[in-house]
C-alpha cells in the first residue's frame, strides 16, 4: 500500500509537540510491515539550520496560483529509515524563525498543502491513502475531491484525518479559501465548511475525510462534547460512526532501560528491584540533595495550567510533608515556574527543580523517580506516563483522556492490573489521596514493586498501534 502523511511537523526534523512523533513513529512501524510510506513536509528553515548536511536530492519546482500570485516550490527528496521524504521548500512561506504563528499561516500552509497535492500527481504516484493531521492540511479532503485540477487523479485514493488538537481549527475567509484552494465559493459557502463567517480547515477536514482518528480512545468520546470539541462537536458527532480513538505509542529504543546510554544504571524487569535504586541515588545527587531512601515524586512536563500543576503542588506539598522529595523539570508560564521554585525555600534540601528542558535528565528523572505526577485537566494521549511505566516509575494521573486509557490506578484490590494510581475529579484532596496512598505503598515493597513490575510490563508500543492504522486504512482502500 502506498501511505503518504502529509503533515506541518515530524521527527526527526521539525518539532513543536507530539504530532512530530505520532507521524515519524507510525511511519516507521508501518515501513516495518512492509507499506510503502512517504512523508512530505515543509523545508522550514529550522530544518536547514539544524542538518545543514541533510543531504536532499532536488526533485523539481512546481509553480503555483494563489489568488493573484504564482509561488514556486522546489521539492526536495530524502530517503530516511525507509521512508521517502519530500520536504516543500519556498523561502517567502517556510524561511522563519519557528514553524507557526504567523498572520498569514492559512496562506502558508494553502500553499504547502496544494505543492502537496500537485507533487503526487506530477510525479505519477498514485497513492492509497493520504493521512493527513490536524488543520494545516485540513483542506487537502476537499481539493481531490473538488478541484478539478485532481479529482481523477486522485479519484481511488482516500484519506483518514487526525485530529491532534481542536483548539487550532485553521480558521480563514471564505474568499481567500476560494483563492488558496480554487474551490467554488458555492462549496465553501456550506454550513459543513463554515464557522461562524469563515471557513475552518480542520471542520472541512473533519467532515470531508474518508476516516477520522484521534489518539486515544477516551479523547475520541471528549471530542464528542461541547466542551472537548472546541465548537466542533456537531461535526464530530455526524462522523461519529468514521471515527475512531487509536492510543499513541512511545519508542522502545529511546526509552529503554536496560539500555539507555543516559541513566545511571541499567535495569530491566529481572533486575529492576537491585538496580533502580541507584539511579534514584544519582538524581538525588544531580540537584545535590542528601541521599536516602525516601521515595522521589517528579514531573516531566510543559509548565501550564493544563497539566494541572495546582495539583501537582499539592500533591508535592503533601509527599514532602511525610518526608519524600520533589524533583521538577519543565518550562512554561512565568508564573507556574515561580510557584515551582519557592517550594525550594518551603521544603530546603527536599526539592530539585530544573526550568528548561534537559533530554538527559528527563531520562535519570524517568529512572530514578518513584512517582510520577501526571494529573492533567485535559491530555488528548499523553506520553509522559508511557514513559513512566517504561522505567517502572509509577504515575499519579486524573482520568481524562489517554491517561484514562493507559493507567490502571491501584485501588487495594486490583494488584495484579495496576500499575499507577488515579483519580477522575479535578479536586485537590483527590490528588493528596492518591499521593498518601502512593507512600503508603511504598513502604510495602512487595507490593510497590509487584505495582512496578506491573508498569514495566504495560504495552506501549508503537507496533500495537500501528496495526489498528493498517487495520483502519484497509478497511477503506
Amino acid at each position: 500500500m502506498k501511505i503518504a502523511m502529509i503533515t506541518s511537523e515530524s521527527n526527526p526534523f521539525a518539532k513543536t509537540g507530539g504530532l512530530a512523533d505520532v507521524v515519524y513513529a507510525l511511519s516507521r512501524e508501518l515501513v516495518k510491515m512492509k507499506e510503502e510510506v512517504y512523508i512530505v513536509l515543509p523545508y522550514y528553515r529550522l530544518i536547514k539550520i539544524k542538518h545543514p548536511n541533510l543531504k536532499v536530492e532536488f526533485v523539481r519546482k512546481i509553480s503555483l496560483r494563489l489568488g493573484w500570485r504564482y509561488q514556486d516550490a522546489d521539492v526536495y527528496k530524502l530517503n530516511h529509515e525507509g521512508i521517502t521524504f519530500y520536504f516543500i521548500d519556498n523561502e517567502f512561506y517556510f524561511g522563519r524563525e519557528s514553524l507557526y504563528s504567523y498572520g498569514d499561516d492559512d496562506e502558508r500552509f494553502a500553499f504547502f498543502t496544494r505543492a502537496s497535492v500537485e507533487l503526487f500527481k506530477q510525479l505519477n504516484i498514485k497513492l492509497d491513502l493520504i493521512h493527513l493531521h490536524d488543520w494545516q492540511v485540513g483542506m487537502l479532503p476537499l481539493l481531490i475531491k473538488h478541484n478539478g485540477e485532481y479529482v481523477d487523479f486522485y479519484k481511488n485514493t482516500k484519506t483518514v484525518l487526525t485530529i491532534h488538537n481542536p483548539a487550532f481549527q485553521g480558521v480563514l475567509d471564505v474568499f481567500r479559501a476560494q483563492e488558496f484552494y480554487h474551490l467554488t465559493y458555492e462549496l465553501l459557502d456550506n454550513y459543513h465548511f463554515k464557522f461562524y463567517d469563515s471557513v475552518s480547515s480542520l471542520k472541512a477536514g473533519i467532515y470531508a475525510a474518508d476516516k477520522l482518528t484521534t489518539v486515544s480512545p477516551t479523547h475520541a468520546l471528549e471530542l464528542q462534547t461541547k466542551e472537548g470539541a472546541k465548537g466542533l462537536e456537531h461535526v464530530i458527532l455526524s462522523r461519529k460512526d468514521d471515527f475512531s480513538g487509536i492510543l499513541n505509542g512511545i519508542d522502545y529504543e529511546e526509552f529503554d532501560p536496560s539500555k539507555d546510554p543516559l541513566i545511571a544504571k541499567n535495569y530491566s524487569k529481572t533486575d529492576f528491584k537491585q538496580n533502580k535504586v541507584e539511579n534514584h541515588d544519582a538524581l538525588l545527587k544531580r540537584f545535590n540533595l542528601p541521599i536516602s531512601d525516601a521515595p522521589i515524586f517528579a514531573i516531566v512536563t510543559r509548565l501550564t495550567w493544563q497539566k494541572g500543576v495546582d495539583l501537582i503542588i499539592a500533591g508535592a506539598r503533601k509527599a514532602l510533608r511525610r518526608g519524600g522529595y520533589f524533583i521538577a523539570l519543565g518550562s512554561g508560564e512565568y508564573e507556574v515556574e515561580q510557584m515551582l521554585n519557592n517550594l525550594i525555600n518551603e521544603f530546603p534540601g527536599q526539592v530539585g527543580i530544573y526550568i528548561g528542558y534537559s533530554n538527559e535528565l528527563a531520562h535519570l528523572i524517568y529512572a530514578g523517580a518513584d512517582f510520577f505526577f501526571m494529573p492533567s485537566l485535559f491530555e488528548p494521549c499523553g506520553i509522559g506516563q508511557m514513559i513512566a511505566c517504561r522505567y517502572g516509575t509509577l504515575p499519579i494521573v486524573r482520568y481524562t483522556g489517554g491517561l484514562k486509557d493507559t493507567i490502571i490506578g491501584y485501588d487495594g484490590s486490583n494488584v495484579k492490573k495496576a500499575n499507577g494510581f488515579g483519580f477522575f475529579d479535578y479536586d485537590v484532596s483527590e490528588i493528596e489521596k492518591q499521593t498518601d496512598l502512593a507512600l503508603d505503598t511504598y513502604e510495602n515493597k512487595p507490593l510497590l514493586q509487584k505495582l512496578q513490575l506491573n508498569a514495566m510490563k504495560s504495552d506501549f508500543t508503537w507496533s500495537r498501534s500501528a496495526q489498528s492504522y493498517l487495520k483502519l486504512y484497509k478497511s477503506i482502500v
